[in-house]
Parts: C-alpha cells; structure tokens; sequence
C-alpha cells in the first residue's frame, strides 16, 4: 500500500491527488493522509470536495505501520535499540522524482508539482477536476450572484487571467521575492496585448485592494481590468473556477495559477510564467511544454 501526505493549499492538494490517480491506474492500492497537517484550527482548508473527488482515509494504524510510528511500549523500545525503520519517502528535489512512481510500499511525502507524474493519465485528471454543482450551495445566494455575473463576462470575452500572490508570499520573499516583479507584469500584459486586442484583464489576488491600485495603472477602455473580488481564502475554489473560465493566463510562482491555466481549454490558450519559480531552487519540470517564460527583468525566455 502507498499513503500521500495531504499539503498545503488547493493547489498543492490537486498535485497530490493528481499523484493519487497516477498510482491508482498503476494498479497500486493508495489512501491519502488528510488528517497530519489540517487537525488544527489554522491549517489551510481541504477544497479537494469541491471536485467531488473521493479518496480512501488512511488511518492512524496504517500510518505507523509504514511510518514506524506506533508509541506502544515495544515499538519505542526496538527504536531505541535498532533505529526506526520508516517507510517514508520524501521527494527528493523540486523536480520530477522517478522514484516516487517505483517505491512500495512507501509513505510519500512532497508537493509533486510536474505535469510529469501524470502526463499518461491527464485526461483522467482533467475529469476529476470537474467543479461540483455543491460549490454555489455553500456560499450566500449574493456571493453565488456576483460570481455567476464574473464568469458571464469572463465567458463572454477575451479574458486573461491575472495571478499576483502576496500576503503570505510577503512573508517570505527570500523564497517568493523578486520573482513576479512589476517588469515581469509589464512584458506579459504587453505581450498578451499584442496578440490578442480588445483582451479583458482579470486579476486575481489575495490582497485585492493593493491590486484595484495596481490594476488602475494599467486598465484602459481598450483593455480594461477588472479585480474579482468578494472571495477568502475558504472559498478560494471560487477564484479557481473563474480562473480556469478564462482563456489566457498570466501566473504567478503559485500552484494555484498554474491549476487554473492547466484547467483552461481554450483552443488558443497562451500561458506566461516566471521563468523564475522559487529562489535558489531549479524547478524546470513545473513548467509545460506551452508556457511562455518571462525573467523577473522582463525578458522572454
């Protein structure tokens, strides 16, 4: 049996189950791990329901048995003598890892951000990241409004996807800074401007009154830009709903923005990315073959 460790936010957690159905279509048996890191009160919400994706729960018992983590007596006893013997694994880098596809039994461990662990099965993965009609019963009927009127417009134009991350990302710029800079925004807008007139801008953000500043800089009756708002982070599905609804993409260093424009099916679509994506760290195969790259100075790469 296999266990993935359930992380991190929806974006993350999409990976993960991406991973899930890789292993499953292998024939293995796989559980997910949905309870380590979100039994306290400010871990990041599970979103994965509102796909209605399924997935059997690992239990405390298979999870020490393939972590050796039991406390009875004995168990910490042998530890104490011979070491523990765990079967986790973790990936190893921020890249593909072939081992994570080989190893079994194994507890795995990682964020599993390439296209790479389930480019065989993509389809299958794209039909389970359908959007379940029990999003629109868990918000107010005014919220529901504001966004079935955003995803008539996007629907309804030559809308591009705008990601700017920041909050948490502030938070720690020696990993995010200096990636998604205002010259990395400035060449994708301009870009996107010349191949496709009359473009609508949707920026997506979670500081969405820095970015109504930001955004106003750049808006203009040819090319307007809108900020969606009325979003949290516990409703955050939301955002990736419309996201994925519009048909170009400008992304952030996120897994969230790269979700939304993977989920995206316009025949045209044109994606641009950082060719930056975490400082100090090479991280080439979370970027897909379409994907146009634009260096923090605002050059194409």
């Amino acid at each position: 049996m296999n266990i993935i460790r359930m992380t991190g936010g929806l974006g993350n957690q999409m990976f993960q189950y991406a991973l899930y159905l890789k292993l499953k279509s292998m024939g293995r048996t796989v559980k997910m791990d949905d309870e380590s890191e979100y039994h306290m009160d400010n871990s990041r919400p599970i979103m994965l329901w509102a796909f209605d994706a399924e997935y059997p729960k690992a239990d405390k018992d298979e999870i020490n048995e393939l972590t050796d983590g039991s406390l009875d007596f004995a168990s910490r006893v042998r530890r104490k003598l011979f070491g523990r013997k765990s079967l986790e694994y973790h990936e190893k880098d921020n890249n593909f890892d072939e081992q994570v596809l080989l190893r079994e039994p194994a507890y795995l461990t990682g964020y599993f951000q390439s296209e790479r662990y389930f480019a065989d099965v993509k389809e299958q993965v794209r039909d389970a990241f359908r959007f379940s009609e029990k999003i629109w019963e868990e918000i107010p009927e005014k919220l529901k409004k504001t966004m079935k009127d955003y995803q008539e417009k996007i629907t309804h134009s030559q809308a591009v996807a705008v990601h700017i991350r920041r909050g948490d990302y502030l938070e720690v710029s020696e990993v995010y800074g200096g990636i998604c800079t205002e010259d990395y925004y400035r060449k994708a807008i301009s870009l996107l401007k010349e191949r496709f007139p009359g473009a609508v801008f949707y920026v997506f953000s979670n500081d969405p009154d820095w970015a109504s500043q930001w955004a106003a800089r750049y808006s203009t009756e040819e090319n307007p830009f809108v900020v969606i708002e009325g979003t949290t982070e516990e409703t955050g599905y939301l955002d990736l709903l419309l996201m994925s609804s519009c048909k170009h993409y400008i992304i952030a260093n996120s897994s969230f923005s790269w979700w939304g424009a993977w989920l995206g099916n316009s025949p045209d679509k044109c994606v641009i990315a950082p060719s930056l994506w975490l400082n100090g760290k090479d991280c080439r195969d979370i970027y897909t073959e379409d994907m146009i790259r634009i260096s923090p100075a605002g050059e194409v790469r």
